[in-house]
């Protein structure tokens, strides 16, 4: 790739650490020519410190994605530092360890509730709150994990995920008139920590989908799936929305 984003200005979601998919996309975005500016929840200053380790210090924003009042100002916020945005990445999700770990008949509804707000319609509050500065031509795309199955442990959140694949059809579906595309990256298990409640014993479970994908699988590497998202946020697929885009070394398409 080269100057890949070049003059793209987007609003990356989910720096947290820096095995995150969220940091590697800011990492190889500024690389490849955008302007970013980072949200950060609860704690800006460690986001801040993150941001810090790019190639370029990027600006960052508060954002709780559950927060109606954060979010009616974010436009504003992101615009005194991008004048537009010609993507978002949504790379938020997060479950009450009651909707984990085999808590899906247990679990309660004010915890599902939570999970369904963070990780699903997030989705669409996180879209509808930089709307007023999305270019025609933008692309919104999610991180997501693959929902066509019950995985071990993950319960409530594979709920969640499938919603939010499902948002982001219906995403794509009203947007696609202005010229907005919206899709989903669907990720192989990475040592993240949005990533603990998959599989339930992890190290097996990450050795069974390395085994099983065609391409194999590192957990430690989230630059496959980054340049994936890359990809998306590019002009070079102008014509794909509503689909979800696995960057799972092929794992999702061999049989039992």
């Amino acid at each position: 790739m080269s100057g890949l984003l070049n003059g793209k200005q987007l609003v990356i979601t989910g720096v947290i650490t820096e095995s995150s998919i969220a940091y590697a996309v800011a990492r190889l975005a500024q690389e490849e020519g955008a302007k970013i500016v980072l949200t950060a929840y609860g704690r800006p200053s460690l986001v801040a410190r993150l941001a810090r380790r790019l190639p370029e210090e990027p600006p960052v924003v508060e954002l709780d994605v559950t927060d109606e009042a954060q979010l009616s100002t974010l436009a504003d916020r992101v615009g005194a530092h991008l004048d537009g945005l010609d993507g978002v990445l949504h790379s938020v999700a997060h479950a009450p360890a009651t909707c984990l770990d085999g808590g899906f008949l247990t679990a309660p509804w004010r915890d599902v509730s939570a999970a369904l707000h963070t990780s699903t319609y997030s989705l669409v509050a996180l879209t509808m709150a930089c709307r007023p500065l999305l270019r025609p031509g933008a692309s919104v795309v999610g991180v997501d994990f693959d929902a066509s199955r019950a995985w071990p442990g993950y319960d409530w959140m594979g709920v969640a995920k499938a919603g939010l694949e499902a948002c982001s059809r219906y995403l794509a579906r009203d947007l696609g008139g202005h010229g907005i595309r919206a899709n989903l990256v669907a990720a192989g298990p990475l040592r993240t920590l949005a990533a603990r409640g998959i599989g339930g014993d992890g190290p097996s479970f990450e050795k069974d989908w390395s085994a099983r994908a065609p391409l194999g699988w590192d957990p430690q590497d989230a630059e496959p799936v980054a340049r994936t998202c890359l990809a998306l946020l590019s002009d070079w697929l102008p014509a794909t929305t509503g689909e979800i885009v696995h960057a799972d070394g092929g794992h999702h398409m061999i049989g039992d």
